[in-house]
C-alpha cells in the first residue's frame, strides 16, 4: 500500500515543474501561460480600453450636443416671449386707435366749416372741438402713432393710396399734390394709408 502512494507522489511531482520566471509550480496538464500570451491578453484589453473610452467621448458628446440644444432652445424661447410680449404692447391700442380715427376724421371736417364772426355760440364749439382734437392727436401720437399728412413728397404705396392724377408742370412727376384723408402709423406698422392726389407730367400724361 505504501508503495502504491509513493508511486502517485512521484508522478504528481514529475508532472509538475517551476516555472522559469514566477519559480511557481505550472502543472503540465493545464495550459502554460507564457509571456506571448500575456502579451496578447494585455493587448485585446488595451483594444477594448481605447474601444470603451471613445464610446464615453461619443456619449460625451452627445449630452454636450443636447446641452447646447436645449440652451439655444430655451434662449429662442425666451427670445419668442419677449418679442411677443413688446409685440403685445405696442399694438395692443391698434384696434382701439384705428376705431378713434373716423372721430378725428369728423372733428377735422367740422373745423372746416365756415363759421359767422358774430356767433360766438358756434364760435366757441369750435374751440372746444379744436381743444378736443388736440389732446387726441397728442394722446395717440403718445402711444407711437405718426400722421402721414406730407405734400410735395414721392409717392409711396407702402403708405399711400392714390385717389387721383393731375398734370402738372410745376410739381415733379409721381409727387403727393394733395392729401384728401390722412394716414396714420402705429409704431412702424401702417393702420391707414393715406388717400392722396398724385402728380403727372401733362406730355406723359397720355402715355
Amino acid at each position: 500500500m505504501k508503495n502504491t502512494e509513493l508511486d502517485e507522489n512521484d508522478n504528481n511531482i514529475k508532472n509538475t515543474e517551476l516555472d522559469e520566471n514566477d519559480n511557481l509550480p505550472i502543472d503540465r496538464h493545464k495550459k502554460k501561460y507564457t509571456i506571448e500570451y500575456f502579451k496578447e491578453k494585455n493587448d485585446i484589453l488595451k483594444i477594448k480600453i481605447f474601444e470603451l473610452q471613445n464610446k464615453i467621448k461619443k456619449i460625451k458628446q452627445k449630452i454636450w450636443d443636447v446641452k447646447l440644444r436645449s440652451q439655444s432652445e430655451i434662449e429662442n424661447i425666451k427670445r419668442r416671449s419677449s418679442l411677443d410680449i413688446e409685440n403685445a404692447y405696442k399694438f395692443s391700442l391698434e384696434k382701439f386707435i384705428y376705431e378713434l380715427l373716423p372721430v378725428i376724421d369728423n372733428l377735422e371736417r367740422s373745423l372746416e366749416l365756415k363759421i359767422q364772426k358774430e356767433d360766438s355760440f358756434k364760435i366757441s364749439i369750435i374751440e372746444g372741438i379744436k381743444l378736443t382734437l388736440q389732446l387726441l392727436k397728442m394722446l395717440i401720437k403718445k402711444f407711437g402713432v405718426t400722421i402721414i399728412n406730407e405734400i410735395n413728397v414721392p409717392f409711396d404705396p407702402s403708405k399711400h393710396q392714390a385717389m387721383s392724377i393731375i398734370k402738372s408742370d410745376k410739381i415733379k412727376e409721381n409727387y403727393i399734390i394733395e392729401v384728401l384723408q390722412k394716414g396714420y402709423i402705429l409704431n412702424g406698422r401702417l393702420l391707414r394709408p393715406a388717400m392722396v392726389i398724385v402728380s403727372k407730367i401733362k406730355e406723359n400724361l397720355n402715355n
